[in-house]
């Protein structure tokens, strides 16, 4: 066993752990924070999506000991403490930026990195940057205006 240690959502946590165990099982198992989604297992389909450092991570090919004593935010830590959605969760509401829900929170945490750390000012550019995130309900459309409504938001 391992001993991890992290913030989590701002809050600091410690869990023995294997040292096999992948950060998306000790998010999901470990903290019961289940808004993170297994869909590949292989890193293909982004619905496992979190930040560590501030940075989105697919957390399914992560072993968690690699995130030792690092901030991870999940999609439940993305919400202020009162419950307010973050600009980009609720850029994805008002745009109906999703269908059945299952990529959605992999979706929105690679939407704020991409708003935060990329260029995303035309369609082309958001779409290359979710690129990485599939979703096989919609045809990307109101993903992408939510993306940029969101940036606006975040702005």
């Amino acid at each position: 066993m391992a001993l991890l240690t992290l913030k989590v959502n701002g809050r600091e946590v410690s869990r023995d752990v294997p040292p096999s165990t992948l950060l998306v099982e000790f998010i999901r198992e470990h903290l019961h924070l289940t808004g993170t989604h297994v869909g590949c297992d292989t890193a293909q389909c982004g619905a496992c999506t979190v930040h560590v450092d501030g940075r989105a991570v697919k957390s399914c090919n992560t072993l968690a000991v690699q995130v030792q004593g690092a901030a991870l935010t999940t999609i439940e830590g993305l919400a202020g403490a009162d419950g307010t959605l973050h600009p980009m969760q609720a850029a994805f509401r008002a745009c109906h930026g999703l269908q059945c829900g299952f990529c959605t929170p992999g979706m929105v945490m690679s939407a704020v990195d991409l708003v935060q750390n990329h260029d995303c000012s035309t369609e082309e550019q958001v779409r290359a940057g979710l690129e990485g995130n599939i979703c096989r309900c919609t045809g990307y459309h109101n993903i992408v205006r939510a993306v940029q409504q969101g940036a606006a938001g975040m702005k």
